[in-house]
């Protein structure tokens, strides 16, 4: 495996330098997808088992290409269709890989354009490929488990019946995943008489959710909180862990430097927090923090100029947040404390993955 994460990440360093200045497609086919290929243990040199220029006629439609047909034991196993690196693939239409899936034996096909790769299946309907890919690997921001993932399709390794039922499953947790975020963000109606019933005695009416609504809020945050805080081995401010001593110590509420500047447990928390979301995207160790009279900075690697937040919680009656967005414009939130944080979770992966 150490031997595919080495290719991964050369891969990952000729995506990067394809994305400064590969703006065709076949600029992006030579430094980046062969080099993919040839990572996942395929001959790219050999036509028996990758063909360039694959055509398959599809009814009326005559001499249409996808730009590989990948070949395992002389049959189509998978099928890739290429696109410029600057190409959003989210706004891309790829008729001719949808068409080509149904008129050959593959059950995989990838579209790419050099910076991600989407994988796609036939897991709605057989030999028909779904509308949306189960599997999207970013060539240029990865982890570990997203490299063994896509470890899977390898030569050696390739297995279609386990990738398709792979597949499957990562379709429903993506979707419940999805469901999820939405519920921390606003729980509708079904979830909150879902959870009532659980700790509450009685009819669920309309008044009894809409009481219930700010205690199942805040139990779901609490319980993110208690699984970052096992997995990071944080304690947040007001859930120290410790067994308290007979006689403790008198401790500083808070750090002070010799500018008469002072870090609350609030911001420290904050900091905290901000390194917990992170955490998935880059190490944690580059999420600083850096502390001044108006605002405590969160910055990455401690630049000035990869700002990702400021956090405003020096006024004694009302606390902001400021999330910088990739082109590091502010934008201010009032908050009630560092944990309203988690709200802004996607627009803080958005600063640091522009960051990374």
């Amino acid at each position: 495996m150490s031997d595919f994460h080495e290719r991964v990440a050369q891969l990952s360093s000729r995506s990067k330098l394809a994305g400064r200045q590969a703006l065709r497609e076949e600029a992006t086919k030579t430094p980046v997808i062969l080099p993919f290929l040839q990572a996942l243990g395929f001959d790219v040199f050999n036509l028996d088992e990758v063909i360039p220029e694959f055509i398959a006629d599809v009814g009326t439609k005559k001499g249409e290409k996808v730009d590989f047909a990948v070949k395992i034991d002389g049959k189509i196993a998978m099928l890739v269709e290429c696109k410029p690196v600057n190409a959003k693939l989210g706004d891309i239409q790829f008729n001719q890989l949808f068409r080509y899936f149904s008129v050959t034996e593959a059950r995989l096909a990838i579209l790419t354009n050099g910076r991600e790769a989407w994988f796609f299946s036939d897991t709605d309907e057989p030999n028909k490929m779904d509308a949306r890919p189960f599997f999207k690997f970013d060539f240029q921001n990865f982890d570990k488990p997203q490299v063994e993932e896509l470890a899977r399709f390898q030569k050696p390794n390739f297995a279609i019946d386990a990738i398709v039922e792979a597949a499957s499953n990562l379709k429903y947790t993506r979707a419940a995943a999805n469901y999820l975020r939405k519920q921390l963000d606003d729980p509708d109606d079904d979830f909150i008489k879902l959870a009532g019933r659980q700790i509450h005695e009685g009819s669920i009416t309309r008044n009894v959710a809409e009481q219930l609504k700010p205690a199942v809020q805040a139990a779901l945050d609490e319980v993110i909180r208690d699984r970052i805080q096992d997995k990071l081995g944080v304690t947040f401010s007001g859930e120290k862990k410790a067994a308290p001593e007979p006689e403790p110590a008198p401790q500083e509420p808070a750090a002070e430097d010799d500018d008469g500047i002072v870090t609350t447990e609030d911001e420290i928390s904050g900091h905290l927090i901000v390194r917990a979301i992170a955490a998935r995207l880059v190490p944690v160790e580059r999420i600083a923090i850096r502390d001044a009279r108006s605002y405590c900075a969160i910055l990455m690697d401690n630049n000035n100029r990869k700002p990702i937040c400021r956090l405003y919680f020096n006024s004694a009656t009302t606390r902001h947040v400021g999330i910088f967005d990739p082109e590091k414009t502010e934008a201010k939130h009032k908050v009630a404390g560092p944990e309203d944080l988690y709200r802004f979770a996607d627009q803080l992966e958005d600063v640091i993955r522009a960051y990374a």
